[in-house]
């Protein structure tokens, strides 16, 4: 897994973790136990009635333990979408 994560560094990926939360942000480093930092972060916080909110978050953090998936985002795609319009059911 940890050859797989080295393709990801420095780049834009989601994270979600087993709290079913949405992080998106630049992968900077992994240690040997698959702790990930990640910089520039933003949560995508979904909601039927006001959209998806994005929410700054920084420099962060996930532990292993808590990555459910983890994937790159195709950050041409992301920028074009309108996330203020979308919404949920």
């Amino acid at each position: 897994i940890t050859s797989a994560l080295e393709n990801y560094i420095n780049r834009t990926v989601a994270i979600i973790p087993s709290n079913g939360r949405m992080i998106v942000g630049t992968l900077k480093g992994f240690d040997q136990t698959i702790n990930l930092i990640l910089d520039g972060n933003h949560e995508q916080v979904f909601s039927s009635s006001q959209g998806v909110e994005l929410v700054v978050l920084g420099l962060y953090t996930v532990t292993s333990d808590n990555v459910a998936v983890i994937g790159e985002i195709d950050e041409e795609t992301d920028s074009a979408l309108d996330w203020g319009n979308i919404q949920t059911l």
